[in-house]
């Protein structure tokens, strides 16, 4: 997982029957990534990055479990899954001696990525610290980023107090690795109170089955991905300077809920629009799937990209640079009162 090279290039092709797709292991100028591809390559391509101590299954299997969720999806793309190096199934420690690369390195290595599968200009879906390294992508690659989809989203550096809670958290992960304190701290990085349950209520099987994934998951390798995330630089000014149409979703209970609001106002507010999930956590992909949908159809109508049934041209054309409508992005049509929705849009009428 540690040699680095300076081109991206295939080592191994591994299929995965028990969830689909086929997954890729690829070389990059620093170090390995697996890459899990979904769907027809023909179609244009969505990039996803998970958060710290997930890989695409932990992180967005519920929402690609939701049918209609995974209908619009797919239908409309093929899906490239980029677990960070050490996160994917299986995976052994990476070594101490391979060094930590930077958030900028991680940026890098996406470009990598779609180097090798001749991947031109993709849509983009990340979670808390996947979508920090996939905003920074986008302000690296402008070009190459048609559209940003936001799960619980950093923007700015750490705060002195999420940097030593961190730092807290990463001493704890290198003695001891996942287990106890340290996988409580990640799941209530990941969910709300609420179905991580209490002495009164059970629970949720999404926090078990994470529970349970945490639990195969290398210490050391988790140390990488939030040592490197803990040394983040701010980017808000390079927000100002996107070319790209964003849609963001953060729980209302979520950790990283102020970052959220924090990066729609340095967004270029006619192309953002901010959905808050009513009692949800950060990872409203796996905790509130369903409130995803309505938003995600409306975004990629901008692109005149459609669910299967209101399809009348092939989803094999190029995606269209077309501006979003204003009114598909009015509270009304982005689902404010459908619950668990409500949502913020600044926009010009």
């Amino acid at each position: 997982m540690g040699d680095s090279s300076g081109s991206a290039s295939v080592s191994v092709d591994v299929e995965r029957i028990s969830f689909g797709g086929k997954e890729h292991v690829v070389r990059t100028r620093c170090g390995s990534v697996t890459v899990a591809v979904y769907g027809d390559e023909d179609k244009p391509a969505l990039i996803t990055y998970p958060d710290v101590g997930l890989n695409y299954m932990s992180c967005f299997q519920g929402l690609f479990f939701c049918p209609e969720a995974a209908s619009l999806l797919l239908h409309n793309f093929c899906i490239y899954h980029i677990n960070p190096q050490g996160h994917e199934l299986g995976a052994a420690p990476i070594p101490s001696d391979v060094p930590v690369p930077s958030v900028d390195d991680l940026a890098d290595q996406v470009a990598d990525v779609l180097d090798f599968f001749s991947l031109g200009s993709v849509m983009c879906l990340g979670v808390t610290a996947g979508a920090y390294v996939l905003t920074l992508f986008a302000t690296k690659y402008r070009e190459r980023v048609i559209g940003l989809m936001l799960v619980s989203p950093l923007c700015k550096a750490p705060s002195w107090s999420e940097w030593f809670y961190n730092k807290i958290l990463l001493n704890l992960l290198y003695y001891y690795g996942t287990r106890g304190l340290v996988k409580e701290t990640l799941l209530q990085r990941y969910f709300s109170k609420k179905v991580r349950g209490d002495a009164q209520y059970p629970e949720s099987d999404i926090v078990q089955a994470c529970r349970s994934l945490l639990d195969e998951k290398q210490g050391e390798n988790i140390w990488r991905f939030l040592q490197l995330i803990n040394e983040r630089h701010d980017l808000t000014e390079s927000l100002r300077n996107l070319q790209c149409r964003t849609l963001i979703f953060v729980g209302e209970n979520s950790e990283f809920h102020e970052d959220a609001i924090h990066m729609t106002t340095k967004l270029d507010r006619r192309y953002c629009a901010l959905v808050e999930v009513q009692d949800c956590g950060s990872l409203v992909t796996e905790e509130q799937p369903y409130a995803m949908l309505m938003p995600m159809e409306y975004f990629l109508m901008g692109y005149g990209l459609y669910r299967p049934y209101q399809l009348s041209s092939s989803p094999r054309s190029p995606l269209s640079p077309c501006c979003i409508s204003p009114e598909l992005l009015s509270p009304e049509s982005m689902g404010v009162k459908l619950k668990p929705i409500k949502t913020r849009v600044a926009i010009d009428f």
